[in-house]
């Protein structure tokens, strides 16, 4: 692990609540089943991503939270539908990306060994733009290709915290690909992403972070009842509003953050620190600070 990459505290022993028992067993089966079926016609199909229209595209994202017993719940307004956009969100859980592209399919920024994943790997070859995360020394050119591909049009999602989190703890807003909509000269998204349970109160059971697996965080997911994923389409900033990424990434942040929260990091529940064991890579890359 490189000692800049930003690293979250949480960890699935002290953070995630578990949701498994034998009588949800049947019902996990067959949700996992269906989101497999969807996420290998998602491989099939990633090849002629750019023919696809976004309109499916964002219903087959849809799909995905769906068959994994996830009900969505979309909020605010909409974010534009055509030219170069920057999305940023916060993270927490793999159901972020297909949440995001619900909102508007882009192309994610994912650190590169995504490549050699089996399943996701393939699909993420096909769109994806990826980050080497040992090399500081590439993040200027990470960055103008971003800006290239904004310039271009098309919209990039980025979850700026550069780590999971459990959805009670959080972190900030790495500035660095701020930089890429600044030299483009297109507007920032930002979404709020919260999970809540059947009463109504924040979830951390779709949390994928420290030492947890991709499996257990799908059975965590499949085998609960009653998960509500909240998206919300935050006020656009932009381009002109902000004269550096730092002022950008604050006022990303500001929004996309703020809110209450029942724990937060240091609050006595977390480790105070993270570190090897208490570090998620989560399925995007985690975005230096500089």
């Amino acid at each position: 692990m490189s000692v800049w990459l930003p690293g979250a505290p949480c960890t699935p022993r002290a953070c995630v609540e578990g949701t498994a028992s034998w009588t949800a067993v049947p019902r996990a089966v067959l949700r996992l089943v269906a989101v497999v079926v969807l996420v290998l016609a998602g491989v099939a199909l990633s090849p002629f991503g750019a023919r696809i229209p976004a309109g499916a595209v964002r219903r087959w994202s849809r799909a995905v939270v769906r068959a994994a017993g996830v009900r969505i719940r979309l909020t605010g307004g909409r974010a534009p539908a055509t030219g170069g956009l920057l999305l940023v969100a916060n993270h927490i859980s793999w159901l972020d990306i297909p949440l995001l592209a619900g909102v508007r399919p882009a192309r994610m920024l994912a650190k590169k060994e995504i490549r050699a994943w089996p399943v996701v790997g393939a699909m993420a070859a096909n769109g994806s733009l990826f980050i080497d995360r040992d090399r500081l020394r590439a993040l200027p050119g990470t960055v103008a290709t971003i800006a290239g591909v904004l310039r271009a049009g098309q919209a990039v999602a980025v979850f700026p915290e550069g780590s999971t989190w459990c959805g009670r703890a959080q972190g900030h807003f790495r500035r660095a690909v701020f930089q890429a909509a600044l030299d483009a000269g297109v507007p920032v998204q930002p979404v709020r992403i919260r999970y809540r349970n059947s009463a109504g109160a924040a979830s951390t059971a779709p949390a994928y972070v420290g030492d947890d697996s991709l499996l257990a965080s799908l059975w965590r997911v499949t085998s609960a009842r009653g998960l509500v994923a909240e998206v919300e389409v935050l006020p656009l900033l932009a381009p002109d509003g902000a004269t550096d990424r730092k002022t950008l990434a604050a006022a990303a942040g500001e929004r996309v953050l703020a809110g209450p929260h029942e724990h937060r990091r240091g609050s006595g529940e977390f480790p105070a620190s993270g570190g090897p064991s208490g570090a998620r890579d989560g399925i995007m890359a985690r975005v230096p600070t500089s």
